[in-house]
């Protein structure tokens, strides 16, 4: 099993969930994954997903993707799009699919969401027939994803994606309900997660290193992976701030750092991309990345 960070896009053609796993757990905290809107495009002619490679992130996460209704900025004609965003991007490409809870406490007005961006068992089993590497069990701002369903949706997921399951809420999504807490992380766990997402320290109020650490440790017991996320804006920030969070990701221990899509036309500035990939694996790993042929 090669490390996540050494894997060309041919070495991920076949790769299965467990050597996807494993090969970022052999990776020791040095894999990155960037988020991106797929209706907007940050360079004329090119998907958001392109310009993520070209910066040096190893996952691919697709924002706002209606799976019922496709369009993907920049893409060109094709009958099997997601195939053919791997094939440009030489990388695993996932998908944000968000748990709504109509019953949920508000805290702001509701974002009505497509069919085709809800989880339920009908878009886990089109994200198994697109092709998808793995799916992000999660909220955009407003949507109203609570942690109770939440962990539903992981457990339904199990049943009918046999791809990597990323849970967990960035931000409040829109819920009045504290964010992560060491019993919603074990229920998410015990639901079937592969990886525990949760807000990077700095992110979210209240979401400090010790709370972090508490969490990855116990997630550590469990031998699920962690991944602590940059879902509030500030993946737009100036790189000095992307520098401190990530410092602070590797201290603590996460697994996956994740930059958000909230820069000009959904996806962080690229010097941002860059930034983050330099902090967690130095300039070397960072420029075999972004080097690296999809022909290899």
């Amino acid at each position: 099993m090669k490390r996540l960070l050494d894997c060309h896009a041919s070495d991920f053609e076949n790769m299965t969930k467990d050597e996807l796993v494993q090969s970022i757990v052999a990776s020791e905290g040095r894999t990155l994954l960037s988020e991106n809107i797929v209706t907007g495009s940050a360079a004329e002619g090119l998907t958001n997903s392109e310009v993520a490679k070209a910066a040096g992130a190893d996952l691919i996460l697709l924002n706002a993707l209606d799976l019922f209704d496709i369009y993907i900025s920049g893409l060109d004609e094709t009958d099997d799009p997601i195939r053919r965003v791997k094939q440009l991007v030489g990388r695993p490409v996932g998908v944000n699919l968000e748990p709504i809870d109509l019953s949920a406490d508000f805290n702001e007005q509701r974002l009505v969401i497509s069919e085709g961006r809800m989880a339920s068992k009908k878009t886990f089993q089109k994200a198994n027939d697109l092709g998808f590497d793995f799916i992000c069990l999660t909220g955009n701002p407003k949507t109203g994803v609570s942690n109770d369903v939440l962990v539903e949706a992981v457990k339904q997921a199990k049943e009918q994606f046999n791809g990597m399951i990323i849970a967990g809420k960035m931000h409040q999504s829109g819920v009045a309900e504290p964010v992560m807490t060491e019993t919603v992380a074990k229920r998410i766990m015990d639901a079937g997660a592969d990886v525990l997402l949760m807000p990077a320290v700095a992110t979210v109020p209240g979401v400090n290193e010790e709370m972090c650490r508490s969490i990855v440790e116990l997630a550590k017991k469990e031998k699920v992976l962690t991944m602590a996320s940059i879902g509030t804006s500030q993946e737009s920030a100036d790189p000095s701030t992307i520098r401190q969070i990530g410092l602070m990701n590797k201290v603590i221990g996460f697994d996956i750092h994740h930059i958000g899509d909230s820069g000009y036309s959904g996806i962080s500035p690229y010097e941002n991309i860059i930034e983050m990939s330099k902090v967690i694996r130095g300039n070397r790993h960072t420029i075999r990345r972004m080097a690296d042929s999809v022909n290899r």
